[in-house]
């Protein structure tokens, strides 16, 4: 639901809080600070809004046949039951705005060196400790910090069970673009496990670095379940397969999913 929706819900906020704000320069060197201030609560206001609409959508979708509402015939015990974390990046001329809930995380490589993006939601981070034990709810240490002993993330979406403890809110960054930026990476915790942030950025800026691999067939990642390897369309797509492979390789426990954004062949400015 979040894959194929998150980006249509988004799309809806910014147009509806576009109407009465400009949302294309939210770091702009060339603006009033009091302009980006606004620009940024824009996109705070955008962002939160779409993560709620997809936590409430998930409320009342059926986890096994994903009809939305209460009008299919499976167990009721299949609603609710499953969440999801979400990263967000949108690309702006100037700024990299991140919103993230969970611990999914997003890194950006600059300069040869990892910069996170997003800080992980996990039970035991200070702050998120104390919000949960404000609300009533416990952090139990049961292989791992786990809310209420269940869940070893401290937001989520869909995960209303556990609310008010787990919330599905993001947490929201900008990051002015520089030249020297290389890649952005987003990955679930199933990369981050297994592989640091240095090592994925390392990665990832080698495989940008490669001749294109629709011409090179010297560079092709095998890809789960194709014992031919595979040539990708894009450098960015030959990198987030290669980290895959990679986690995969160090024998990760959980989802994987990696996205690798070429932000040298997508930046602008000057």
């Amino acid at each position: 639901m979040c894959s194929e929706r998150m980006h249509v819900l988004l799309q809806e906020e910014l147009t509806r809080v576009g109407e009465s704000t400009d949302m294309s320069g939210s770091s702009s060197s060339h603006g009033s600070g009091t302009q980006q201030q606004r620009t940024e609560e824009a996109w705070k206001r955008a962002l939160r809004s779409c993560f709620l609409r997809i936590d409430e959508m998930a409320s009342t979708t059926c986890g096994d046949c994903g009809t939305v509402g209460h009008q299919c015939n499976c167990p009721r015990n299949t609603l609710g039951l499953t969440g999801s974390t979400a990263v967000v990046a949108v690309l702006t001329e100037e700024t990299i705005i991140v919103a993230n809930c969970g611990d999914s995380r997003a890194v950006l490589s600059r300069d040869g060196k990892p910069i996170p993006l997003s800080s992980d939601h996990k039970p035991d981070r200070r702050d998120e400790r104390a919000r949960i034990e404000a609300s009533g709810g416990l952090v139990v240490f049961a292989n791992g910090a786990r809310v209420q002993g269940i869940l070893a993330m401290s937001r989520a979406i869909g995960d209303k069970y556990l609310s008010p403890y787990v919330i599905s809110e993001p947490e929201i960054t900008f990051t002015k673009r520089e030249a020297e930026d290389e890649c952005l990476i987003l990955a679930s915790d199933g990369l981050w496990d297994v592989i640091s942030n240095d090592m994925a950025c390392e990665v990832a800026s080698e495989c940008l670095r490669e001749e294109d691999p629709a011409e090179d067939h010297s560079f092709s990642p095998l890809v789960e379940g194709d014992s031919g390897g595979a040539i990708y369309s894009s450098r960015s797509s030959s990198a987030a397969a290669l980290l895959t492979q990679l986690a995969i390789g160090r024998n990760s426990c959980d989802n994987i999913s990696v996205i690798v954004v070429d932000l040298k062949r997508s930046h602008t400015g000057g």
